[in-house]
């Protein structure tokens, strides 16, 4: 047993290994490269950057543009914009999407295949190519005493349901997906002991893909936190925008100071960080899991 552990230890390195861990290595540095370069610059004054480029040694590094950029841009304010959008559409995305899944994949009949493609379909279309009758069709919905516009436009819950409606396919396929992967046995002993379709679906199958659930929850944190058309685009006031609009406001009329902007991109992009490291676990669970089934 010695021996086969040290002629283990004496296999020479394939110069494949090499090669592999040296690609890893570069593109790992690549896709770091213009993060470390924005961090740099957050961390540098203009005045030092406009004299000596950004191509060199700094001189001083400090917090001052974090410190700026987050009172400038009145960022907690858009935070907060941007929560009570993403927590309402992911929550709901989850729901209806579950709903449409547990359907097509638990219950057999001649439309269900075609069902899940009409709402896979939805999110092949691109979001430029409706944007013109959505904003007029926007503009026509009057919601008054429900929002603060009396439209949905420019309104939370408009940025809601769009984004209910293209995210919902995605998530059903793959709820769908990993709904058939389940006994079947559970369901069945179920109704045969009288369970009623909405304890099947919430008490039994819904419980069972709490993997899947957090991975797509996780995703769909990061898309609609990071969206910035549909937001540009339905809503007009200022104040009502997400945070990824809130840049706009570090940008002057005559004057933009870009390690200022670079510091507020970095500020925008820690929330986003801190789900997936909340739901690290369940998200890589949730995707072995989903891949071993079936």
């Amino acid at each position: 047993m010695s021996h086969a552990l040290v002629s283990r230890r004496r296999t020479p390195v394939r110069p494949a290994r090499i090669l592999l861990h040296t690609f890893l290595v570069v593109t790992a540095l690549a896709w770091l490269a213009p993060l470390l370069w924005a961090l740099l610059a957050a961390m540098r004054p203009y005045a030092e950057t406009s004299t000596k480029g950004y191509v060199s040694w700094p001189d001083k590094l400090s917090l001052d543009n974090f410190v700026n950029a987050f009172q400038q841009s009145d960022m907690l304010h858009y935070f907060g914009n941007t929560l009570i959008i993403a927590v309402p559409a992911v929550l709901l995305t989850l729901l209806l999407s579950s709903m449409v899944a547990f359907y097509v994949s638990r219950f057999d009949f001649r439309l269900n295949l075609f069902l899940l493609l009409v709402f896979t379909a939805g999110n092949l279309l691109p979001q430029q190519v409706i944007i013109t009758p959505l904003y007029r069709l926007y503009l026509l919905i009057d919601l008054p005493g429900i929002t603060m516009s009396g439209k949905l436009y420019d309104s939370a819950l408009g940025l809601v349901l769009i984004h209910v409606a293209f995210q919902s396919g995605f998530c059903a396929f793959v709820l769908s997906n990993y709904m058939r992967s389940l006994p079947h046995e559970l369901t069945e002993a179920a109704l045969v002991d009288g369970a009623s379709v909405w304890r099947l679906y919430w008490q039994i199958v819904l419980p069972l893909c709490k993997p899947a659930m957090a991975a797509l929850a996780t995703l769909l944190s990061i898309w609609i936190y990071n969206d910035f058309f549909w937001a540009i685009v339905l809503i007009s006031t200022g104040e009502n925008m997400p945070i990824t609009s809130a840049l706009n406001n570090l940008s002057g009329q005559y004057f933009t100071d870009p390690n200022l902007v670079a510091a507020g991109a970095l500020l925008t992009a820690i929330p986003t960080l801190i789900v997936y490291f909340v739901l690290q676990r369940q998200f890589v669970s949730g995707l072995t899991l989903g891949a071993n089934k079936g």
